[in-house]
């Protein structure tokens, strides 16, 4: 089915960049846009994987236009979600599948929208919002007050702390989006942003930003790197001196920049004098 999909899927794509609008849409262009959410929703098919061989995530860019195509040729309308109505081109998706494979969302606002998959024994915790093209793993924990951005992958028993934003990633196609991977932990009020990969394993402190602009400070290869952090890291946020440190604006009191420290994920012992003194050798 995947591959017929996918077909399906790109040539409704190359008659949109042709001119096809929602208004010319056929009853068989929309049973394909609904398959495709479908194919979404049980995890058929998903927006980013990662290669075989254990390498780097790649984005799966027909599965990226499938998602474009459902905002582009469906109209939008007046829905209701509870109590509330709003106008949207999809629905929020259907949950009476989430029950009978352990998952729980609870009451009073997590919203999930069509085309997002969740795993079997994961919870969300109200309110949370898990948007379109979203994959959330076994036994992931979404806390209160999350949020899962559009295409994000976040993998098997990974605790995404109250507060937390996986910025996901839609545009452009060809660009992997935010990935969490199994077995992480990202303390309360993290931001993970523009296509950031963290590894498996790793404990993330509470107020940590993550995205590729701002460099991670591995400790344990020694080595600056930007846009992931590695494997079984424990990572934090410190301020190092920034280039602009010697501008008269900011006079004797020097101007910093926020960066990322990475530990061994093992290692608890490291004082934090330790890391500073190591940071800035």
């Amino acid at each position: 089915m995947t591959n017929a999909l996918e077909s399906d899927v790109e040539d409704l794509w190359e008659r949109r960049e042709s001119g096809l609008a929602a208004s010319d849409v056929t009853h068989d262009d929309r049973a394909t846009l609904d398959d495709f959410l479908d194919a979404l929703e049980s995890g058929e098919v998903r927006a980013a994987e990662k290669e075989s061989d254990g390498g780097e995530w790649t984005a799966n860019e027909w599965v990226k236009r499938g998602i474009l195509l459902n905002f582009s040729l469906r109209e939008s309308r007046q829905r209701s979600y509870g109590d509330v109505d709003y106008n949207d081109v999809l629905p929020l998706r259907d949950t009476g599948d989430l029950a009978r494979r352990g998952t729980r969302n609870t009451p009073d606002g997590t919203v999930i929208r069509r085309g997002a998959y969740l795993g079997s024994d994961a919870i969300m915790m109200s309110p949370s919002f898990v948007n379109v093209g979203a994959y959330v793993g076994d036994g992931t924990l979404v806390d209160s007050c999350d949020t899962v951005g559009s295409c994000a992958q976040v993998g098997d028993d990974v605790k995404l702390g109250a507060n937390t934003l996986l910025g996901g990633v839609l545009e452009p196609v060809e660009s992997a989006p935010v990935i969490i991977e199994d077995d992480v932990s990202l303390g309360a009020g993290c931001r993970v942003t523009s296509g950031f990969v963290v590894g498996e394993g790793s404990v993330v402190g509470e107020n940590t930003l993550l995205t590729p602009r701002i460099p991670v400070y591995d400790l344990v290869e020694e080595e600056v790197v930007y846009g992931h952090l590695p494997s079984n890291r424990r990572a934090f946020t410190r301020y190092v001196e920034s280039s602009v440190a010697d501008h008269d604006l900011f006079g004797d009191g020097g101007a910093y920049k926020p960066a990322v420290v990475a530990t061994d994920v093992e290692d608890e012992t490291l004082e934090a004098t330790q890391r500073e003194g190591a940071l800035r050798e």
